[in-house]
């Protein structure tokens, strides 16, 4: 591919008349969509892959008195599904598979014609064939199996796979969606389901295109230029995150911990440990200038005051964090030191280090999307 890329006549705008050659930007914003959307659920599987595995060990401590090491489940590895096998869900695997990393037996896809996979896209399905993912039809037994889901199919066939699904999905299971026409209170409506977690991107014109359009995902998300420019807080390439979608991953991870019973201070603890555990020259060598999650961060000042302590959080509905204010909401519009901890911590988790004047940027937008 390298010796073919100065090729004039395989250009993507060769013989592109100059009156259309106005819209080639939307070629850059839809990779730059790509990519960011990615770059996203990496980050996301990620966090809670590490919140699932403190999880997992807290429980080996406290089981070892009552239990042999034998006897102890072991299902703190995530477990990821994906239904669609077009050209998002297929980014969408290699990335998750090279990146958090998931292990391949834990990523699954459910895709209507599992065996185009290996007609039409044999180099990929022969990837996955080697690696162990398995690839089906039926959607229901994936969305019974897994932990989080990724919808990455058509608008047009939502409500045919919403149907399917409603009713295997768990309560605890994560349905992630990137299908952008359907905003959150449909998602909910079709699935009858609140665990749903959708980004929302803003685009603004008059930006840089910087997404590299000759590179794959991978090597784009190796990239510390474009890696920068996915930070949730960074409006570089015209493309911004709604800031809502981090409302609901804090949201997200403490249901998590509610699913397995853990009372509300340690649950913040690991919260603190997870979100919060990466500093920066500018946090001292004690820490002690850092913030830190309180319970009040997340729930009110009169229900933070009258929780016992050996109680869970309470369930959150992540279809509502997204629709509406929360505790959340002010202090992560309002406390920069938290929002600079986040931005270090999206950096290094794909291991590179935020630059000076990268500066975060916030976006509300409609809170009704």
């Amino acid at each position: 591919m390298a010796m073919l890329e100065d090729l004039e006549s395989l250009q993507f705008d060769y013989g592109m008349e100059e009156e259309d050659r106005s819209w080639l930007y939307l070629q850059g914003r839809f990779r730059g969509l790509m990519i960011k959307g990615c770059a996203h659920a990496t980050f996301f599987c990620k966090l809670l892959r590490n919140l699932r595995q403190l999880l997992h060990e807290k429980h080996i401590s406290t089981d070892l008195e009552t239990r042999s090491l034998d006897d102890t489940p072991d299902d703190d590895e995530l477990k990821v599904g994906i239904i669609g096998g077009g050209h998002l869900g297929k980014q969408l695997a290699r990335v998750l598979l090279q990146l958090v990393p998931i292990p391949a037996e834990q990523l699954r896809i459910s895709t209507r014609r599992p065996e185009t996979l290996g007609e039409e896209r044999s180099a990929f399905w022969d990837e996955l064939q080697k690696l162990g993912v398995q690839c089906f039809y039926r959607n229901s037994r994936l969305v019974g199996w897994a932990d989080v889901i990724f919808l990455c199919c058509l608008s047009s066939q939502l409500p045919h796979i919403c149907s399917e699904i409603q009713t295997s999905l768990g309560k605890a299971c994560i349905v992630y969606s990137f299908v952008a026409a359907v905003p959150v209170p449909r998602l909910n409506l079709l699935l009858k389901h609140t665990n749903i977690l959708r980004p929302q991107y803003q685009c603004f014109e008059g930006f840089a295109n910087l997404w590299g359009a000759n590179k794959e995902i991978i090597a784009a998300l190796q990239d510390p230029v474009i890696l920068q420019a996915t930070c949730p807080f960074n409006p570089a390439g015209g493309i911004i995150l709604n800031i809502k979608w981090l409302e609901g991953l804090f949201y997200a991870a403490l249901n998590v911990c509610t699913a397995e019973a853990t009372p509300h201070l340690p649950a913040l603890q690991f919260m603190n440990e997870v979100f919060l555990s990466v500093h920066d020259e500018d946090c001292g060598e004690d820490g002690a200038s850092c913030p830190q999650f309180q319970l009040q961060d997340f729930v009110s000042k009169v229900y933070a005051k009258n929780l016992p302590r050996a109680r869970p959080f309470p369930w959150f509905e992540l279809t509502a964090v997204q629709l509406r204010e929360t505790p959340l909401s002010r202090h992560l519009l309002t406390n920069t030191a938290l929002r600079d901890h986040l931005m270090h911590l999206y950096c290094d988790s794909f291991g590179i280090s935020p630059t000076k004047e990268q500066q975060p940027v916030v976006s509300t937008g409609s809170p009704s999307q």
